[in-house]
């Protein structure tokens, strides 16, 4: 064998034979529920990593959210009342209890809201959504938004969610989603019957303003609301 050859087979065989290097060790995943849920802050926003404060924006911010509310939605997603496959993918497969700590999580979480960007539709259909939104629609049988979701909009414990911050594709894709019944509630599902007796320029109109409004500094929900409420709804039963 030619001496370069043998020269070159020793080094093979003594890299071959050589003691491994000291590895990097591996970097430890706290398993915390922070940590679990961070496919869901992705979307959704956490403290760390909030979602954008400005420009497009169709995730809702669920943080604050009363954990009743979570937990009926998460429960919706998982039964296919609720169609979005990436959140049924997600949550088919947990229990009621995981369900329950994960809207508990949210709810305690406070993260920045998003300034999103007045509408810009002419001032008589924005109007036509405050008046929706803070007094209803008698003629329609559409009570205003602010009997169940709260004078501040800010939602209401145990399971009401507030309304301001959320974008306004989302809030119109809400609307249609319960108006082709691709988003359902417990029975009776009183939002449903609400977006049946509304037009599409009433949706606009409605979305339009509550995408306009900022969300106050203290936007907690409140304790309660007044009952009986203006519809049944299987999400909020009434209270004696």
């Amino acid at each position: 064998m030619p001496v370069f050859a043998l020269h070159f087979a020793l080094l093979a065989a003594a890299a071959l034979t050589a003691a491994p290097g000291h590895a990097q060790p591996e970097r430890a995943v706290p398993d915390t529920l922070a940590q679990r849920v961070a496919a869901c802050a992705s979307c959704h926003g956490s403290p760390s990593a909030p979602a954008p404060t400005t420009g497009p924006n169709y995730y809702p911010r669920i943080a604050g959210k009363p954990a009743g509310y979570l937990y009926n939605q998460l429960q919706n997603f998982r039964a296919g009342r609720r169609q979005y496959p990436l959140m049924t993918y997600m949550v088919e497969h947990l229990s009621d209890d995981y369900l329950r700590e994960i809207a508990t999580y949210f709810s305690a979480q406070h993260v920045p809201a998003p300034v999103l960007a007045r509408a810009s539709l002419p001032a008589d259909q924005l109007e036509r959504g405050r008046a929706l939104v803070t007094r209803g629609d008698p003629a329609l049988k559409v009570p205003a938004c602010i009997a169940c979701h709260g004078q501040r909009l800010t939602g209401a414990l145990p399971a009401i969610p507030g309304l301001l911050g959320l974008p306004r594709d989302y809030i119109n894709a809400q609307f249609g989603a319960w108006r082709n019944g691709t988003r359902r509630a417990a029975a009776p599902d009183c939002m449903a019957t609400i977006a049946g007796r509304l037009s599409l320029a009433d949706v606009a109109a409605v979305s339009a303003w509550l995408a306009s409004e900022p969300i106050p500094d203290d936007a907690a929900p409140a304790a309660d609301v007044a009952h009986p409420m203006p519809l049944a709804c299987g999400s909020e039963p009434e209270r004696r």
